[in-house]
């Protein structure tokens, strides 16, 4: 469902793939294959950090966050899940879920400003995204 005046970011619209709405949030795929890395957007016009957002639907968004995470950790392989929600360069309120390996080229570092972004190969992102999408059929709770 989307809010009315709700428009996403255009640098997250430049660097992402759709994966599935949830109630609140819009679930993107980081077009980054070194790491396994979903983006969530409430679909609220106006938001930029959490507190901007009504108090019922905070708990909405993490409710969600912990959907998206459970969702990631059973789709592929994690050593530990890294949840933030920065927006220092994209203002637009979004959160990050990614997972992270002990293997990854980024590891232990945080993954913002590590080398280039590989965009995922023709197909594969499609596959990534039917696996996430296939487990986010489970109701949010």
């Amino acid at each position: 469902m989307r809010a009315i005046d709700f428009n996403l970011d255009p640098n997250l619209q430049a660097c992402t793939h759709f994966v599935t709405s949830l109630p609140l949030c819009d679930v993107l795929l980081m077009n980054d294959a070194r790491f396994p890395w979903l983006i969530l957007v409430p679909r609220r016009p106006g938001m930029v950090e959490m507190i901007d957002l009504p108090s019922e639907l905070q708990l909405d968004l993490w409710r969600e966050i912990n959907h998206a995470s459970a969702v990631l950790r059973d789709s592929v392989p994690c050593y530990k899940l890294n949840i933030g929600a920065l927006g220092n360069i994209t203002r637009q309120l979004h959160v990050h879920v990614i997972a992270r390996t002990e293997s990854d080229s980024a590891w232990p570092g945080p993954v913002w400003g590590f080398g280039r972004a590989e965009p995922y190969a023709e197909g594969e992102s499609g596959a990534r995204i039917a696996l996430l999408k296939s487990r986010f059929t489970v109701e949010v709770s």
